[in-house]
């Protein structure tokens, strides 16, 4: 039987190994080297970030950040009694129409930060006491993280990494994360091409995000707990639930189920419209779930064979 648990006090953040070895290091410099011709996601633009060309993404050089606080919203394997500690990253990769953090995520919104001053935010946010390193909307600024993480060892940082994404992920970004993160946490948000395309603008979506799911659960495996009941490694995944796409809740939730039946699933009941859903074509996802397609998302996803979910009703 799989082993769900860890004893805390043998925990180091997987990143530790790396760091001692030169790894660590080797990785961030490469990962930097890339943004010479970006493929860090699977929209491929090729352009030059290192001289502070941008593309879809509107990201240059340097990452840009919204904001760094400790989230006491997150799942409670995350945020425990002093929070998560997350750092919002500006623009995505996806181009979501019905994005819940629209302003963050689809408009510059926020100030550049230099690989120090992501080092400070972790070591700040592990000063304030909270349980891990959260980065959102991670998948355009790898090499940034990666880049920016050996400072804070080197300054003390002990904290575990949480990768919060889309699932819109390059394989070669995942390369470069192998060893580097405890808890990876996607949001799987669509099965369908067709509405993979209207709604996020990526008709490849969900061939990608089974890839990306794949590789991260290879990676860390099942999402364990210390004795406190804090997630310590492996894969958590987020479904936020979306109006009429009960279709493609079933269909990811036999893909988690193949994957391993102790996926830890958070079935998210939070969608509002927002963003650009107001617009007439739209309409069909303008409106919140209903409490019928609430409850049958649990009925599917047991019926699947999945029993671990972050909250149940």
């Amino acid at each position: 039987m799989t082993k769900l648990s860890i004893d805390s006090g043998h925990f180091e953040p997987a990143y530790m190994k790396l760091f001692r070895t030169g790894e660590l290091y080797r990785r961030s410099r490469e990962a930097v080297r890339s943004l010479a011709s970006c493929r860090v996601c699977p929209r491929d633009c090729a352009v030059d970030r290192l001289a502070d060309e941008t593309a879809l993404c509107k990201s240059g050089r340097r990452a840009i950040v919204s904001s760094h606080f400790p989230h006491f919203g997150e799942e409670d394997c995350l945020k425990g009694t002093h929070g998560s500690g997350t750092i919002f990253f500006s623009m995505c990769n996806l181009m979501c129409v019905f994005c819940q953090n629209f302003d963050i995520s689809q408009k510059v919104d926020g100030m550049e930060a230099t690989a120090e001053d992501l080092a400070l935010m972790m070591l700040d946010l592990q000063k304030r006491g909270c349980h891990n390193i959260n980065f959102v909307t991670p998948e355009h600024v790898v090499p940034q993280i990666l880049e920016a993480l050996p400072l804070a060892v080197q300054m003390g940082l002990r904290l575990p990494l949480v990768y919060n994404t889309g699932a819109y992920d390059s394989m070669e970004s995942l390369r470069l994360l192998d060893g580097v993160v405890d808890i990876y946490m996607p949001d799987f948000k669509y099965w369908d091409p067709d509405r993979s395309e209207k709604y996020l603008k990526a008709r490849d979506y969900p061939e990608v995000a089974q890839g990306v799911l794949r590789e991260m659960h290879r990676q860390v495996g099942d999402l364990v707990f210390d004795e406190t009941g804090l997630a310590r490694r492996g894969l958590l995944v987020r479904h936020l639930l979306m109006p009429g796409a009960g279709e493609d809740l079933t269909a990811i939730m036999r893909f988690l189920s193949d994957l391993s039946p102790d996926t830890y699933v958070n079935l998210m009941d939070q969608y509002r419209p927002a963003g650009r859903v107001s617009d007439a074509r739209y309409a069909e996802i303008n409106r919140r779930v209903s409490g019928e397609e609430l409850e049958n998302a649990y009925s599917v996803a047991r019926a699947s064979g999945l029993h671990r979910f972050n909250a149940q009703p």
